[in-house]
């Protein structure tokens, strides 16, 4: 067994946390399996794996070693496909944000699949900034306008955005019908993970862009803790309106300040700037720049 079926053993028993269930995807014995990672471990003179009755898992210096493997085998997959002439195959790691997945990405995911059955689809959902290239993260679609970095943007489109509040809270409150009878109000604010601050309401008048800070009966990280807080009467909330059209349709939550609405907000697929696209991705990228995001 050569190093790099070395790599393909190790990821395998790090990826089902069992020596046996891996041995069987590979078909090889489990105690195959083992002798290969001790002599991976004796060779680099480190302990890569912690094992124990009932599960395996990585150690630091395993961790450091799965992903180091991730990108090798990724990487010859790659260069493999470059010569040929056959569908992209192999593991394609995409992480989205989990409503924004559900809603434009998942109708259609089945057609991606029919199209491209010799991919393995790994979906993770997730807000946060992510490094792409030590988490083997092959791309990730975000919302918002995208902080320079090493990370290629291509723009799939704009969400509109817009400003709501529940009857019930209005009913306390009153409806505002213009920014400046917003003196008074509260919100259910959002902390940025790129800033760790509340993001203020943005508002559109003509082609400028106004801000309103307001102060927050509560501050979350969670967007659909943001929404939830909403209907329950404890303050205004902007969102892509995508999110929220049962709310709207049943009365949960009603538009206030149509006139002005917030700027829509950017989507966009990130990747590694500097990395040779793979086929998997080159295929990832045609297909997502189908998906209407207007909402």
């Amino acid at each position: 067994m050569d190093r790099y079926d070395e790599m393909i053993v190790f990821l395998r028993v790090v990826e089902m946390r069992s020596f046996r269930k891996a041995a069987e995807t590979l078909g090889i014995p489990a105690s195959t399996a083992s002798d290969v990672v001790k002599r991976t471990e004796s060779r680099l003179k480190v302990k890569l794996l912690e094992r124990t009755t009932r599960v395996v898992a990585p150690t630091p210096d395993g961790e450091q070693w799965y992903e180091r493997c991730l990108r090798i085998v990724h990487e010859l997959e790659d260069a493999e496909a470059s010569f040929g002439l056959g569908q992209p195959e192999g593991r394609l790691r995409i992480d989205v944000h989990g409503t924004l997945a559900r809603h434009f990405l998942m109708p259609k995911i089945p057609a991606f699949i029919a199209a491209y059955p010799k991919l393995e689809l790994i979906l993770s959902e997730g807000d946060r900034l992510v490094d792409l290239v030590r988490e083997g993260i092959d791309c990730v679609v975000r919302v918002g306008v995208p902080a320079d970095s090493d990370l290629a943007a291509r723009r799939l489109g704009e969400l509109r955005e817009i400003t709501v509040a529940s009857p019930d809270y209005l009913g306390r409150h009153g409806t505002p019908r213009t920014l400046d009878e917003l003196d008074g109000h509260h919100v259910v604010g959002f902390l940025s993970s790129a800033t760790g601050r509340p993001m203020p309401l943005y508002f559109t008048i003509g082609q400028h862009e106004v801000e309103r800070i307001l102060p927050a009966t509560l501050l979350t990280t969670g967007a659909e803790t943001m929404v939830s807080a909403a209907r329950l009467g404890l303050g205004i909330i902007q969102v892509p309106r995508y999110r929220l059209a049962d709310d709207l349709m049943a009365g949960r939550l009603v538009e206030i300040l149509a006139d002005t609405p917030p700027s829509p907000s950017p989507v966009s697929v990130l990747y590694p700037r500097h990395r040779q696209l793979s086929p998997r991705v080159r295929a990832f990228l045609q297909w997502v720049g189908t998906i209407d995001f207007s909402n």
